[in-house]
């Protein structure tokens, strides 16, 4: 048994069935739970993340999980070299090729399939037994969310039902709660981040010195920015649930930017506090600031700023 998996079915047990769904109306309940579970193991948080985004996504689209009892995962990626494509065959679909990044490979059941089809980009929900037919074992060499196993998968099986099919084409990133999802993601990095810094605090004695004080104090402040505007963003949500204002996708990746860097700040102020030490003789230390430096790598820098400067333009003055 993979190191996760208990933990992570100690999450479907307790809190999952009972997470509120984005634009419910406590939203910021969903990212506390989620940032709780990546501060106690990010790997975990990021299987945590993927089965109820899955739920919110089948919700949206007015479906139901197969069975109540399955663990779920988004495997959404696209790929440069292929992918995955699905082709009309009778009353159904033929789903091949591979995808990368399939988070909790051999330890969820059910996973959320994007493909490429006639029709546009669309949803299928598979059960991994059926359809995984193989694994490139050597696929996912991280150190850092290594426990997240995300490998790439090839696909194959027999045919979909439409009935297992999630919404009309290109629903995945048409709807609101992609957005929504984005922000979720970055609950987990704040959690990730939270890890960190609880481990420094608890690790610095009486007579740790100025600098390494100064370090905790930007790290705690970065803490609370982030807390900030992840409960800015859930009440928004909260607020405008169809996403009328059209501002969801603006406020997604506002969030993610916020966040993303004040999570990389935390990773160069622990480190700065701790020295080497924590890094090298602390495996769970070690571990979470991998893991943290690795989940952030979703961030893609320099485009989604750009992509949000798009956003932004126009939008000023800002008071």
């Amino acid at each position: 048994m993979l190191r996760v998996q208990p933990i992570f079915e100690e999450f479907v047990r307790t809190d999952a069935a009972e997470l509120p769904l984005p634009g419910s109306g406590n939203t910021w309940r969903r990212f506390e739970v989620l940032a709780a579970w990546s501060s106690r193991d990010l790997s975990v948080g990021r299987l945590s993340e993927g089965h109820v985004d899955a739920l919110a996504i089948l919700s949206e689209a007015g479906s139901k999980p197969v069975d109540e009892r399955s663990t779920y995962g988004v495997w959404a990626a696209r790929s440069r070299h292929g992918g995955t494509s699905a082709e009309r065959v009778g009353d159904g679909w033929r789903l091949t090729g591979s995808k990368e990044f399939c988070s909790g490979s051999g330890v969820i059941d059910r996973a959320l399939v994007s493909a490429e089809t006639e029709e546009g980009y669309r949803l299928f929900d598979v059960a991994l037994d059926e359809y995984v037919a193989a694994v490139e074992h050597d696929s996912w060499r991280a150190v850092g969310m290594g426990d997240s196993v995300s490998e790439t998968l090839e696909f194959a099986g027999p045919v979909i039902p439409d009935t297992l099919v999630v919404g009309p084409p290109d629903f995945y990133t048409a709807r609101p709660g992609f957005w929504f999802g984005s922000s979720g993601v970055a609950a987990c990095w704040y959690g990730g981040a939270v890890g960190l810094v609880n481990n420094l605090a608890n690790s610095l004695g009486a007579e740790a010195n100025e600098h390494a004080l100064a370090d905790l104090g930007w790290a705690a402040a970065a803490l609370e920015a982030m807390r900030d505007v992840l409960k800015s963003t859930a009440h928004a949500i909260d607020a405008d649930p169809t996403d009328e204002s059209g501002q969801a996708r603006y406020r997604a990746f506002v969030t993610r930017q916020v966040v993303h860097d004040a999570a990389m700040e935390v990773l160069n102020l622990v480190g700065s506090a701790g020295g080497a030490r924590p890094l090298c003789h602390d495996a769970e230390q070690s571990r979470r600031a991998a893991d943290l430096f690795v989940y952030l790598s979703q961030h893609h820098g320099g485009v989604d700023a750009a992509e949000l400067g798009r956003l932004a333009k126009g939008r000023g003055p800002w008071n």
